[in-house]
């Protein structure tokens, strides 16, 4: 069949953001026999006129398209980022008859929700590498694909759960498509790498469980090391590994560290650690193969706070963590994510202190906690009466406890904070009329 897989993203957010999740469907597409086309939004002017011009030039059977973001979680000023994603499928209708499947991260939250909203055909929840090309070989047989682990119809809400595939080494990696248009000169640019999916850590706002389930799996360190070598043959050399947390678990890491370091041309990475049990010999491994920044979502310096979260770490490893990074030259960023259950004013107080002691290259701050079907942070909206129990939630709604608002509004600037601005302003964190 041929197939016309769109990535409908258009926010480019910190840094461009690459849809390499529709790659690997497109790897698995063309590697089951079926002719497609890649289509990334971020990349074209008019997102409309460019649907309609290759649905003109390719004419699919099926058209797929990625939902990679419902809103930007901006509590203040929240924007809805599927009403551009509907514009993509009303082209879509407008040009072709072809059946419209629906998938991606955002997807994958909500997915009878959006299904309906978007009036698509189809949507696969979870792993899409093995589901699609099986959706195809439905659609091409005309029979239901209903059955398959994932997949929902619109107008059918009952649907198998999502089936998350075990060995991802099995999977074939990102389609060439994806490295086409990109511009190898653009210094903001990091080529997105997956090594792991899945995650065990079940913060009490946290839907990733949905999106890539529990069980954590893992691409062989080798197989991951040897795309990243063929991607800079080609002269990309800032990587990125998405991974939630690239230390769970840490033997992996550590490979993985041992075969980037052997690495020739040597290239530069940033990685997403989570704060808990990461010791020097990690550190070390990390800097000596290419690692040059590592995110750390603490969210708070707060016990109580931390603890309604579900977090596993305390201040004190966090800290450690920081001094041990920062020994090994490695840039640190820090998250801080205000407002869930016991937050009060003396605890932002006391996690801003916290955050500014840590010396951090960065900081980026979040007032309000958006609230995800399924989470227990969910569960205790509804039971404090914030939220209906049969609210779907695919509309922004975010959890700010009691008595913080308007205060700190006022007292907190959201968003990124430079290193810059930490040293020569000493009140940093204060919004500034």
């Amino acid at each position: 069949m041929k197939v016309l897989l769109i990535s409908a993203n258009t926010e480019r957010l910190n840094m461009p953001t690459i849809p390499l999740g529709l790659a690997c469907v497109a790897a698995a597409a063309r590697r089951a026999g079926h002719d497609c086309s890649f289509l990334d939004l971020l990349q074209a002017g008019s997102p409309h006129d460019a649907v309609q011009s290759q649905i003109s030039a390719f004419c699919p059977d099926v058209i797929g398209i990625s939902v990679r973001n419902i809103d930007d979680q901006n509590m203040q000023n929240p924007r809805f980022l599927l009403d551009q994603t509907r514009t993509v499928v009303e082209a879509c209708r407008a040009t072709s008859s072809a059946p419209i499947v629906l998938g991606g991260a955002g997807y994958s939250l909500f997915p009878d929700a959006v299904l309906t909203y978007l009036q698509a055909d189809y949507g696969v929840a979870g792993d899409g590498e093995e589901v699609f090309p099986a959706l195809l070989d439905c659609l091409a047989r005309q029979a239901d694909p209903c059955g398959l682990s994932g997949v929902h119809k619109i107008g059918i809400p009952q649907a198998l759960e999502p089936s998350f595939a075990v060995a991802l080494d099995g999977l074939p990696s990102p389609d060439e498509c994806l490295w086409a248009a990109l511009d190898l000169s653009a210094t903001d640019l990091w080529v997105p790498v997956q090594s792991r999916r899945g995650c065990p850590n079940d913060c009490s706002y946290c839907a990733t469980f949905r999106i890539q389930g529990r069980r954590i799996r893992s691409r062989s360190p080798r197989a991951v090391v040897e795309y990243i070598a063929r991607l800079a043959a080609q002269g990309f050399q800032q990587f990125y590994f998405v991974d939630n947390s690239f230390n769970i678990p840490e033997a992996h890491a550590l490979e993985l560290c041992e075969h980037l370091r052997a690495l020739r041309p040597r290239v530069s990475w940033r990685c997403i650690l989570y704060p808990h049990r990461v010791e020097g010999r990690l550190v070390r491994a990390m800097a000596d193969a290419g690692c040059v920044e590592a995110a750390l979502g603490f969210e708070s310096g707060s016990a109580q706070v931390l603890a309604a979260m579900n977090k596993r770490f305390d201040a004190t490893e966090v800290r450690d963590i920081c001094r041990l990074l920062a020994a090994h030259g490695i840039r640190r960023m820090g998250f801080l994510l205000f407002g869930g259950p016991g937050e009060t004013r003396e605890s932002v107080e006391e996690s801003l202190r916290f955050a500014q002691s840590l010396g951090l290259d960065q900081l980026r701050i979040t007032i309000g906690i958006r609230i995800y079907p399924g989470t227990p942070l969910a569960q205790r909206a509804v039971a404090e009466g914030l939220i209906a129990p049969d609210d779907d939630l695919l509309r922004p709604r975010f959890y700010l406890a009691p008595g913080l608002e308007p205060w700190i509004h006022e007292r907190i600037t959201p968003g990124p904070v430079n290193v810059a601005q930490r040293k020569t302003s000493p009140g940093f964190f204060t919004k500034v009329p």
